[in-house]
């Protein structure tokens, strides 16, 4: 008899996972508590996979083999604890997918960083002519491409919900940009818990796989210290110190002198700006030099980027005030690296789903950076009371308001930026909606 695979939650990642699952001979069935997306249900509908919506049918669910759990799902939904009692084991997407490649997995994560180091890498190797698939928290399910396409590298950017799925997976080449506290309103407010998580991504790897890491970070070089076990090859990157056998930085170049293979490039070479992506670039030329990939393909590949949608992105001047949108910082360290990064009197849109931040860490960029703060959500009395007396603050309710607020405080050599350092749940579907939303009301100004 066919093990019975159930899968939950009918995105691209539950969607991806149940043609992998069906390809593979599995008896499948998709459950998602919500409504599926059009496109979606037809996918499902043409391949004859049987799925629900609109809720979890019980006996349907609890006589599965294994469940694959979409990482959006948190661990303590009544459905998911009920599947652990009962002793179903419950895994990742990326888990899955794992077992049914051979492929080089390029794997990345970090509280910040890691969709611009991801994207990056996949630049690189693509230019370098490799045959690789992007997926993860970005591009199409990884599981779907599994499926469908035969890769011989995958770049994957994972988050940390989808690490926890994790057990058997390994990647081959792991890089930990960085950990700040974030999520924790998914790790029981216990900071230790998502920092057991990010590590996940150096688990079962061996002396002949590498973990890159970012040498500057207090909490990661900690960790290490607690894990001497770890016996996966370790390469560096810093821009306070020079390391060996890694990548460093100073004011003008960055250096890579991993195995006697040396690369040195001026930083306003760099196509994409900004002290975060300086990080970005070494680890993502880390990654490429471990993989053999020649100097001259990482150095155009560094100087011929586009950044990400959502990060840091130039929406458009108008009056004289440039408008950055910077939606994808939904914690206080991302939004630090923006504020950071600010050359004009800025006019900063804060707000949306609080997820346990600390805006202590702000103050210092508010007072040197910020002319004024307009504050974006249903509730923003924390963000009001962390801030109040510093600047010029106004509390608003939705983008209309916070436009026309920021519009109206904004002169000619200001700059308006969208770096809201919280979740977005309270006013949009989620950050990329959120953008979208601040780019179409600048352009309608």
């Amino acid at each position: 008899m066919k093990n019975r695979i159930v899968i939950l939650g009918g995105g691209e990642s539950g969607v991806g996972a149940a043609i992998l699952a069906q390809a593979q001979g599995f008896d499948v069935f998709l459950s998602d508590k919500k409504e599926i997306k059009e496109a979606y249900r037809n996918e499902l509908a043409q391949r004859n996979i049987p799925f629900e919506e609109k809720q979890h049918t019980e006996e349907l669910i609890y006589s599965a083999d294994e469940v694959i759990k979409s990482p959006g799902i948190p661990e303590n939904t009544p459905i998911v604890k009920a599947l652990r009692q009962k002793g179903i084991a419950v895994i990742s997407e990326i888990e899955f997918a794992g077992r049914y490649t051979n492929a080089v997995k390029v794997c990345i994560t970090g509280s910040n960083g890691k969709t611009t180091t991801t994207m990056l890498i996949y630049h690189i190797l693509k230019n370098a002519g490799l045959n690789v698939g992007l997926a993860g928290n970005v591009g199409k399910s990884f599981a779907w491409q599994v499926a469908e396409t035969n890769f011989d590298y995958y770049v994957l950017e994972l988050s940390s919900f989808q690490l926890d799925g994790m057990t058997n997976f390994k990647a081959e080449v792991s890089i930990l940009m960085n950990i700040t506290p974030d999520h924790l309103d998914r790790y029981d407010y216990n900071f230790q818990n998502y920092v057991d998580s990010k590590f996940r991504i150096t688990q079962n790897q061996t002396q002949s796989d590498f973990f890159i890491y970012c040498a500057d970070d207090d909490v990661i070089l900690q960790e290490l210290k607690k894990r001497e076990d770890l016996k996966v090859s370790k390469v560096p990157f810093s821009v306070l110190k020079p390391v060996e056998n890694g990548a460093y930085a100073d004011d003008k170049n960055v250096y890579l002198n991993h195995q006697h293979a040396d690369l040195t490039m001026p930083i306003q070479d760099l196509a994409i700006k900004g002290k975060h992506n300086v990080y970005n670039s070494m680890a993502a030329s880390l990654a490429a030099k471990l993989l053999e990939i020649r100097k001259e393909h990482i150095r155009e590949s560094l100087m011929t980027f586009k950044s990400v949608e959502h990060r840091l992105e130039f929406v458009m001047r108008i009056r004289g005030v440039e408008y950055i949108n910077d939606s994808k910082a939904t914690n206080v360290n991302s939004t630090w690296y923006a504020l950071e990064s600010m050359t004009n009197p800025t006019v900063w849109i804060v707000g949306g789903t609080d997820k346990g931040n600390d805006y202590s860490a702000l103050v210092d960029l508010v007072k040197d950076k910020v002319k004024a703060i307009v504050c974006m959500g249903v509730d923003n009395s924390k963000i009001l009371k962390a801030f109040d007396g510093l600047k010029p603050i106004a509390d608003t309710h939705s983008l209309e308001e916070a436009m026309k607020v920021a519009y109206g405080i904004s002169e000619n050599g200001d700059t308006v930026l969208l770096s809201p350092c919280c979740a977005s749940f309270d006013l949009f579907e989620n950050y990329e909606d959120r953008g979208h939303k601040f780019k179409e009301a600048v352009r309608n100004l």
